[in-house]
């Protein structure tokens, strides 16, 4: 039955995630998110409907402009790909529930948060707080506990004092996001910032290995780190809460 429910959210999947590559670039911008029509970047032609059909448009355009030929980023598709594969997991693994729905706004403002903070190195609040919002009622709904509020604010917090100690590597936009998590994840928030923070070090060694005490000046969005942080305590977090806990 999941997988069923998995196979038939696909197809909006990717419809949504064209609607969250339309949020991703224009609400940094403060633009309308319903209108002009979305346009070449480049040329400024409108995009005929047969042109912005998700993902197969990419394929048939050879990731191009069909007017003036300018190279379309990959991050398009891969959000809606993206989008498409996390809502069908999110049916997956919480079936047709609350908790299913708490998940895939998550999801979603995940997909959102990732793709501003890569391009405009921003975490934008008309994402996340409404998201926390809706993800807290949802959860609560599902499971009445203040486990949700409680690992929302302690996340928040945790975040809040790294930034205090150190504010040129992390944002008032990633403390915000800890709220989110923490409201969509309860406990297993523990497990979602360790594994943000781990993941960052990676570019960070890359950095320091090549530019040397020059890479202290280079910034590294952290939100990809803590969204993929985030999934695998979603999707995986009680299981490696219960792995860990066994081997003492």
């Amino acid at each position: 039955m999941g997988v069923a429910l998995g196979a038939f959210a696909v197809l909006p999947g990717l419809a949504i995630g064209s609607f969250l590559n339309v949020v991703a670039a224009r609400l940094p911008e403060r633009r309308s998110l319903l209108h002009p029509r979305s346009a070449c970047r480049s040329c400024h032609t409108p995009i005929a409907w047969y042109d912005n059909v998700p993902l197969v448009s990419y394929v048939l355009l050879r990731g191009r402009c069909r007017t003036c030929r300018t190279p379309i980023g990959p991050i398009y598709p891969a959000v809606e790909l993206v989008t498409a594969a996390l809502l069908a997991a999110c049916l997956v693994t919480f079936g047709l529930s609350l908790h299913a729905a708490a998940a895939a706004v998550f999801c979603a403002a995940l997909v959102v948060i990732t793709a501003t903070d890569l391009t405009y190195r921003i975490v934008p609040n008309r994402v996340v707080l409404p998201a926390a919002a809706i993800v807290f009622v949802l959860m609560t709904a599902a499971e009445p506990s203040p486990e949700w509020a409680i690992a929302g604010l302690g996340a928040a917090a945790f975040l809040l004092l790294a930034a205090l100690a150190y504010p040129g590597g992390m944002g008032m936009g990633d403390v915000k996001l800890a709220l989110l998590m923490g409201v969509a994840l309860g406990s297993t928030v523990a497990v979602a910032l360790p594994l943000g923070m781990i993941a960052a070090l990676v570019p960070a060694v890359v950095l320091l290995a090549r530019h040397g005490s020059g890479a202290r000046k280079m910034a590294i969005p952290f939100a990809p780190f803590l969204a993929l942080g985030s999934l695998i305590a979603l999707f995986a977090g009680d299981a490696l809460v219960h792995a860990y806990t066994s081997l003492f």
